[in-house]
């Protein structure tokens, strides 16, 4: 049986950590996890750092480890990072876990919201504008087996949050 977790996948720069914390303002019987931050913490680095100490393989074990322990616990509203959704075994857990949302944006709006922040490693190279729009097209094909697509591009974190839960609130059984 699907679990009964909200799961926010995406981009970076979609909205994942913002909504997941406004969503936890109205589910009051859910807890917020953000899988990137629990990382953190669990390892005692930042990300940027894992991903030089270890490289982007060993920052994908943790990750999907850490994934795999989140998701044996209900009432949780899961953030993931951006690369989460492209292994599929994370994909399995994730979608099992309960109801996954994609927060889609085109990728000129995400590049907007995240091009002055200086701690996505994935961007640190020549031409980030063709890294980024390139790591959009490729994931995005797993990203759309969510079970529901959310388009952030002109949305509140409040109103991304409400739709969400509008949707998650359709899907309950009165039975």
């Amino acid at each position: 049986m699907k679990g009964n977790n909200i799961i926010l996948i995406g981009m970076m720069g979609a909205g994942k950590s913002t909504v997941g914390k406004c969503l936890n303002n109205l589910l009051k019987d859910y807890s917020f996890v953000d899988i990137d931050s629990k990382i953190e913490d669990d390892e005692g680095i930042s990300i940027p750092e894992i991903f030089q100490r270890y490289t982007e393989i060993g920052f994908r074990r943790i990750e999907s480890l850490t994934i795999e322990e989140v998701c044996e616990n209900s009432n949780l509203i899961i953030s993931t990072g951006g690369g989460a959704f492209e292994n599929e075994n994370n994909r399995n857990v994730l979608l099992n876990s309960g109801k996954v949302f994609y927060l889609y944006a085109d990728y000129q709006t995400l590049y907007d919201r995240i091009k002055t922040e200086g701690h996505r490693p994935m961007l640190e190279c020549d031409n980030p504008i063709k890294v980024f729009q390139d790591l959009l097209d490729k994931r995005d094909k797993n990203y759309r087996k969510a079970d529901y697509i959310i388009d952030t591009s002109s949305l509140t974190a409040e109103l991304a949050a409400k739709e969400i839960l509008r949707r998650v609130n359709e899907t309950v059984d009165i039975s």
